[in-house]
């Protein structure tokens, strides 16, 4: 039932006085919560007031529209707004007629940092119309924020190629919260562009795949309305590492012929190590041994006998390219295989009848003038015998690898018997049978001493071999016994002569003042028969061929190898190779060059380097004598892979110098590895050695090493070192976690180049501190990485108990003269004298065949500056000092038979003319003999 108008008139008059009370009371803190309705359309509101943040201390403005609407206000945090803090604007909408009320207020930071209650502070828009109330959303209003610091910076990676990589980072607190941007090298990253590329995963990046062009600084950028935070950088670097490529076809053998060597290699290059990336792992060269077969060119046999006079008057002979026949490749006989004469001197008679007298007077004249031959080719067989000596060397009795041969006594006959196919004589004063190579001592002295300082007899020595040739001598009938042991003959009228007695404390001074070690010094008295002196694993030695003194005289000779500060002042970039060795009395001579080694530590090539020879002079200073690849007749430097073999005719100090002439030169490094206990039982020592690869750099090593206590831990290994200006790096990898620890930043240590590359005097050494964490721990287990950047590398695997009872032992380095630092006498030498004269007398005479000691040094390596031989007495006799120092250790008379051999096929035919004069001389001896 409706209210009657007269009531609703005094309503509505209510209510507006009502409202004009409200307006009247300035102090009137609340607004009704409702306002009766009346009849029309409810405000609808066409603005709402929306979220804010306040920045800093600027204040917000919060609108709010209604239609129709005859009043608006706010209420913030249950409390009505006063309205002195409103501005109200009125306007009409002109498309419904309808009143449109616009209200807004200011809230400051103040009045939000004031309120304190369980949500965050708001405020709502309550807009009265005829017919009702209507209220708008509430919008909170928040003091916007970001802190400083982040809450996680990302972190820096190292990861392979193709792995995944994960940067966390978590912004600072702010509000509203932060957005979240990556910048890689400062430039933004677009996610949308680059499907490798992750940044959606709670603020995170990652990288699905690493690829080389994601290496980089990566920064974590934090923004909002209030600020814009930057993280700390992180650097992140994709590695590779290095991989083996094929490994490349096998070179071709290094030697023509004979036993060699041929290689292959491979690089690190598939792929290439790169930004700190592992090195390969294993060798990056493999060498084995190769035997090629020697060509052998062809040889023409001896012309056969002339056939009968023909009917057409022409007679034949033949010969066959079988001595020897060509074989693996070698040249074809050059010139015809057969001959044709006219057998009657141009007067050919067809007559049949004449024929058989014509070949009867024709045999008669052919026998004439083949006996007239035979008589002077005996002629001139005897006396080539007399002039040159033995013309063909055997193999066998320097091998002592053949059957076995006879020695036999005759009274008298020829000094030198060549026959290859003559029975030896069963009725002999004594018979020996083994290798002709005497290895006994005393059988050695028999075949030396007897033969050097008694009248000799006639011996003949029987080898049956593949060369097969007999060796003669002239001796006694009747052998001697043991020759007196000693350095020289023990003659009343010879004298020892180590110096005069006035200068004998000079001596001792000098010789002390060169080093004040006793290992690296020694001494020995030598006489006319010669000698060797060495330095016990130091790979220095000197040998003093037999006649360099002369008979009446012995010296005591010293050698040593300077310990003190080197007096040699380089120049340049000249580094010195091997020890300073000095070798005395200097005013000692000598009548035939002494030959002196000195181990060296360059990888010889002449593109690479160039080597020289200097000796210091009375004033101390010192002049270059030579250099390797010089011609000169001074002296003589033949340059093995690891040691120089000098031959010197005047004592003093020498040393081998090197100047690198390109990066590429190369140093050979040994590299070792020894460890002990320390003080506290806990800690262990580990030291690494890079030191010259040469034996006097090692022994220093291992001497010291000894007096530490310190224990070889695995072979040591050659590492080759370029003057590239690189440095060494070395460190302790793959230590066992839980059971050892390094001390912290000593797990890598770094050498200069310099201090690599001319490291002569003192051993370069790098320490290494491990601790292990119980005493239970008995075994260590790690790898020493030593690797010259941008160069060569190796690896050592070290496996050892720290225990003494358990440890396995690896032997020190030691070498075959370690127990014979003195020999003297025939028994230092390993080519017996009277084989040596042998090969003397052959070729120190020229020769039409061209068996001469030109093709000996030729047959031996030694192709350079020959000019140096031809100047000496016996050029043969100095080429096998030459070999005898460079076989010291091995005694290869094997290569030294071969090339005799070699040289003894050319001519291991010899006519038959020689053939039937040996057989008559021995005939004739024989019968002489009683034989």
């Amino acid at each position: 039932m409706a209210a009657p108008p007269c009531c609703l008139l005094g309503l509505l008059v209510g209510l507006l006085g009502e409202i004009g009370a409200l307006r009247g009371n300035e102090n009137a803190e609340s607004l009704p919560e409702s306002i009766p309705s009346a009849p029309g359309t409810l405000p609808h509101f066409l603005q709402e007031p929306d979220d804010a943040y306040i920045i800093k201390s600027n204040p917000i403005v919060l609108r709010c529209r209604a239609v129709p609407a005859m009043q608006i206000f706010f209420k913030c945090n249950g409390e009505w707004v006063h309205q002195n803090e409103h501005v109200s604007e009125e306007s009409m909408d002109e498309s419904t007629g309808l009143k449109v009320r616009e209200a807004y207020i200011n809230v400051t930071r103040q009045q939000v940092e004031d309120f304190h209650g369980p949500e965050d502070y708001w405020c709502q828009c309550v807009a009265w119309s005829h017919l009702g109330t209507s209220k708008s959303r509430k919008a909170s209003v928040r003091i916007a924020y970001l802190r400083k610091n982040f809450e996680q910076d990302p972190q820096g990676k190292e990861v392979p190629i193709e792995g995944m990589i994960v940067l966390h980072c978590r912004p600072p607190e702010g509000v509203p919260a932060a957005e979240v941007e990556w910048l890689k090298n400062e430039e933004p990253i677009n996610a949308e562009q680059d499907e490798n590329v992750d940044t959606r995963a709670d603020h995170n990046l990652i990288i699905r795949q690493a690829r080389l062009s994601d290496s980089g600084n990566y920064t974590c950028m934090a923004a909002n309305i209030v600020a814009r935070r930057r993280s700390l950088s992180a650097t992140v670097v994709v590695y590779v590492n290095g991989g083996w490529s094929s490994w490349t076809e096998w070179s071709q053998c290094n030697v023509p012929c004979g036993r060699g060597w041929q290689k292959r290699s491979r690089t690190c290059t598939n792929p290439a190590p790169l930004n700190g990336g592992a090195f390969c792992e294993g060798m990056s060269v493999q060498k084995i041994t190769c035997t090629s077969l020697c060509p052998v060119d062809g040889g023409w046999e001896a012309w056969s006998e002339w056939s009968l006079c023909s009917p057409e008057c022409e007679h034949l002979r033949i010969r066959e390219c079988t001595a020897p026949p060509p074989r693996n490749g070698g040249k074809v006989c050059e010139g015809p295989s057969q001959e044709a004469e006219n057998c009657t001197e141009g007067l050919c008679i067809q007559d049949i009848e004449n024929v058989t007298d014509i070949a009867l007077y024709s045999g008669l004249g052919a026998a004439v003038i083949a006996v007239a031959v035979i008589a002077v080719g005996i002629t001139l067989y005897r006396r080539s015998q007399s002039e040159y000596g033995v013309d063909v060397i055997d193999s066998s009795a320097l091998t002592g690898g053949f059957q076995t041969f006879n020695f036999k006594t005759v009274r008298q006959g020829n000094s030198l018997l060549l026959n290859s196919s003559m029975q030896p004589d069963l009725t002999v004063s004594r018979t020996y049978s083994g290798p002709i190579c005497l290895q006994d001592p005393i059988d050695k002295e028999l075949m030396t001493e007897s033969s050097l300082f008694n009248p000799l007899t006639d011996i003949k020595v029987k080898v049956q071999s593949s060369f097969m040739v007999s060796l003669g001598v002239t001796e006694r009938s009747e052998y001697h016994g043991k020759a007196h042991s000693g350095t020289f003959p023990h003659d009343s009228n010879r004298t020892f002569n180590p110096i005069h007695a006035k200068n004998k404390a000079a001596y001792l001074q000098n010789l002390s003042s060169l080093t004040k070690r006793s290992d690296m010094r020694t001494t020995g008295v030598f006489g006319h028969l010669g000698g060797r002196l060495g330095i016990p694993n130091t790979g220095v030695s000197l040998l003093i061929p037999h006649g360099a003194f002369s008979e009446e005289a012995s010296w005591e000779i010293y050698l040593a190898i300077n310990q003190s500060e080197p007096s040699l002042q380089l120049e340049g970039s000249e580094i010195l190779l091997g020890p300073e060795v000095t070798c005395g009395p200097p005013e000692v001579t000598v009548s035939t060059p002494f030959a002196l080694t000195i181990p060296h530590c360059a990888e010889v090539n002449p593109d690479h380097w160039t080597i020289h020879l200097k000796k210091k002079k009375e004033q101390g200073k010192w002049e270059e004598v030579m250099s390797v690849e010089e011609e000169t007749t001074s002296c003589y430097c033949l340059l093995d892979p690891y040691a120089c073999h000098i031959l010197l005719d005047s004592f003093g100090t020498y040393a081998l110098v090197g100047e690198p002439l390109s990066d590429c030169s190369v140093k050979e490094l040994k590299v070792a590895v020894f460890g002990c206990m320390s003080c506290n039982s806990l800690d262990y020592s580990l030291r690494v050695y890079c030191v010259d690869n040469t034996p006097w750099a090692f022994q220093e090593v291992i001497l010291d090493e000894k007096h530490q206590g310190g224990r070889l831990l695995e072979e040591p290994k050659l590492l080759h070192f370029k003057g590239s200006t690189f440095s060494l790096q070395i460190s302790v990898l793959d230590i066992p976690p839980f059971l050892w620890r390094i001390k912290p930043f000593t797990a890598c240590q770094e050498v200069p180049f310099s201090r690599v590359w001319r490291s002569n005097q003192q051993p370069l050494h790098c320490a290494f501190s491990l601790e292990r964490y119980t005493p239970s721990t008995t075994q260590l287990s790690c790898k020493i990485c030593v690797r010259q950047v941008k160069g060569h590398e190796q690896i050592l695997h070290i496996q050892t108990s720290i225990l003494e009872n358990e440890r396995d032992t690896i032997t020190f380095f030691a070498h075959d003269d370690s127990h014979f630092p003195a020999q003297m006498g025939p028994q230092a030498f390993k080519i017996p004298y009277s084989i040596r004269q042998r090969i003397c007398a052959t070729f120190d005479t020229p020769s039409a065949k061209g068996k001469d000691w030109q093709m000996l040094a030729q047959k031996n390596s030694i192709n350079r500056n020959l000019t140096y031989f031809a100047t000496q007495r016996s050029p043969s006799a100095v080429i096998l000092d030459l070999w005898e120092a460079r076989h010291q250790h091995d005694g290869d008379l094997d290569s030294l038979a071969c090339a005799l051999e070699e040289i003894g096929r050319t001519q291991a035919h010899i006519s038959a003319l020689a053939e039937t004069q040996t057989e008559e001389s021995h005939f004739s001896y024989s019968r002489q003999n009683g034989l």
